[in-house]
């Protein structure tokens, strides 16, 4: 029974193995495709992808064929990967906790403002070489395309994802027909009706962007703790094979003592010859 974790790990290495492969499969695909949207989840799925590739295969041998190193190896390596999870698990919780859209009279949409959303995320989107990358992936997308077609009852009707509503229109407030200068939000003068400028350039727009990314952001981290769940699992169960192939790989099976002698006391052959001749004299 004692030999049941070995078994254990090595089976859910083994499933862990098998679902590497679609994982870098997927990105080796994504690198050869030339959709800038695709290519910011290239690196992280290659990178998890070959990790969980050389951790379960590591586990597998050092359960199956009871290699201590490779077990030593993957025990260390799932240590990190669980510290890791849990420190990008609590630092995706705190960075996308603000956020969210403001509800607009008489619309069915939601409209976005940069300033709600955590300073690390606005920084990071105000970026020019950043921002570049994203407005391209935002344009070959078509997002925007789809709302061409639209009439005004359906800006009355319709909802819009967050990118629609902040990278597709002018916010709602802005009044176009004042003759002037009037104090309207500055993102009302960065609309171009032009289709390949729209509100690209737009603080709504890098808004909707940050909601879209918080929004995957939390559910990736309701993925995160399933995951350190069952990492931890993995990692209880594999603490368990890795004492069991060190036991192995010595001569004393567990419960077994095969202690054969003690070497005696430098004064032990004194004593028992004394012994013995104060036996012979009475």
């Amino acid at each position: 029974m004692y030999r049941l974790s070995n078994t254990v790990i090595g089976f859910l290495n083994l499933f862990t193995l098998l679902a590497s492969i679609p994982i870098i499969g997927g990105g080796l695909w994504m690198a050869r495709s030339s959709t800038t949207c695709e290519s910011f989840l290239q690196t992280p799925l290659l990178v998890i992808g070959f990790v969980v590739l050389i951790v379960s295969l590591a586990g597998f041998i050092g359960a199956c064929f009871h290699v201590a190193w490779a077990l030593w190896v993957y025990l260390v390596v799932m240590l990190f990967l669980i510290a890791t999870l849990m420190g990008l698990t609590v630092f995706g919780f705190v960075v996308t906790g603000p956020g969210g859209g403001v509800e607009v009279p008489g619309r069915v949409y939601k409209e976005y403002h940069l300033e709600k959303y955590s300073p690390w995320l606005t920084n990071r989107i105000k970026n020019p070489n950043y921002w570049s990358t994203i407005r391209g992936c935002i344009f070959s997308s078509k997002t925007c395309a789809k709302l061409s077609i639209w009439t005004p009852l359906d800006y009355m009707e319709k909802d819009m994802s967050p990118i629609q509503s902040g990278c597709c229109k002018p916010p709602t407030a802005c009044n176009y027909n004042v003759i002037g200068s009037s104090a309207q939000d500055p993102d009302c003068y960065r609309w171009n009706n032009a289709q390949n400028l729209l509100c690209y350039e737009c603080d709504s727009c890098k808004a909707g962007v940050l909601e879209d990314i918080r929004i995957d952001w939390h559910k990736l981290s309701v993925l995160n703790i399933v995951m350190l769940v069952f990492l931890i699992a993995i990692y209880s169960i594999g603490c368990c094979a890795f004492q069991n192939t060190k036991r192995a790989e010595t001569d004393y099976p567990y419960g077994e003592n095969h202690m054969k002698r003690v070497r005696p006391r430098w004064d032990y052959y004194w004593w028992r010859w004394w012994h013995d001749k104060r036996h012979q004299l009475y």
